[in-house]
């Protein structure tokens, strides 16, 4: 563990220079831990591995400016044990693959030797961004999980006009809109359940997405009082900034702020950190727990400081363990 005052974070994250920081969460994050004189090391997924039960990295320090045409620079790869730092945020973008997985299990094991991993890996790989909303089920709309292509043609009949989606993908990516009687039901299933091989979800389609589907960033269980709502372009029957959305930041209504104190509590209990809820009218879509993004958007048009109030939380968790170490106890 790390003796000085100034942390030492990790970042796993998508490659840098590809990244696009006016709606890059993740390079928020970054600005403010450097804005807090935090010790920035960068990794990708490929730059862990294990030796006789000890995670190691190759890292390289990393500076950032919010320069759209320099924001990075990045020092010589120094390898050592992960431990050597005091935290990790675990910032890969899905899909979430097998790679992923193997990711977590390694995150877990530097996490059960006392290194600070956000969010939680295990929690990460148990709380699967589209079925984890089948633990809330009084907040979501009506939603069928399988691979089975005759369940959801009895889904569609029965709700008419339904979303289907797999469980892996993240941005919009294979998403479909199926009305009943839809001339095309049939390639849609076959083509997104893999010819019955790949479990997907189905839900109710809420017309309400017109009006914005919202992200709302819960930080520690708390949300912040504002969402994002993603409104869709012209023509688009998807939301998401990624397909051409347009993010606009409303306040949360009450029934958006009883969804959090529902469903806050339990992510918070779960070491999820920082996580991302989609609502669609009155009903949440999604559970993000990977790289939940809109940090940027929102920070803009209210003038706040998100990414703060997530390093506010990791501070306090540093020092609770270092003063938990100090006394004789195991972080």
């Amino acid at each position: 563990m790390n003796t000085s005052s100034r942390p030492r974070i990790g970042v796993i994250m998508d490659p840098i220079q590809s990244i696009k920081i006016r709606k890059d969460s993740t390079f928020a994050m970054l600005l403010e831990m450097q804005r807090r004189g935090w010790e920035l090391w960068y990794l990708l997924q490929g730059d862990l591995w294990v030796d006789d039960g000890v995670v190691y990295a190759s890292r390289r320090p990393l500076q950032v400016e919010d320069n759209p045409q320099h924001w990075f620079t990045l020092g010589e790869p120094q390898i050592g044990p992960l431990q050597a730092l005091d935290g990790v945020l675990m910032r890969k973008d899905p899909p979430f693959d097998m790679e992923y997985i193997y990711s977590t299990y390694l995150l877990e094991l530097a996490q059960q030797q006392g290194l600070l991993v956000v969010n939680r890996p295990d929690s990460v790989r148990s709380a699967n961004e589209k079925l984890f909303t089948a633990w809330f089920p009084q907040w979501c709309p009506e939603t069928r999980v399988t691979r089975d292509m005759e369940r959801l043609r009895d889904f569609l009949a029965r709700h008419r006009h339904i979303v289907v989606k797999p469980l892996d993908g993240m941005g919009g990516t294979m998403i479909f809109q199926i009305h009943a009687g839809d001339a095309n039901t049939n390639v849609i299933l076959e083509t997104i359940t893999d010819h019955g091989r790949r479990t997907v979800m189905a839900q109710r389609f809420l017309p309400e997405y017109q009006q914005g589907d919202k992200r709302i960033l819960l930080i520690n269980g708390e949300p912040f009082p504002y969402a994002l709502a993603r409104i869709p372009k012209a023509g688009e029957g998807r939301a998401n900034l990624a397909a051409g959305g347009t993010g606009v930041g409303v306040a949360l209504t009450a029934r958006e702020k009883a969804i959090c104190a529902a469903i806050g509590p339990v992510l918070k209990a779960m070491g999820l950190m920082f996580v991302g809820l989609d609502v669609i009218g009155d009903w949440v879509t999604e559970i993000n727990v990977t790289s939940p993004t809109g940090i940027r958007e929102l920070e803009h048009q209210y003038q706040a400081n998100i990414a703060g109030l997530l390093m506010d939380a990791i501070e306090t968790e540093l020092a609770k363990r270092s003063s938990h170490s100090a006394e004789g106890g195991t972080p």
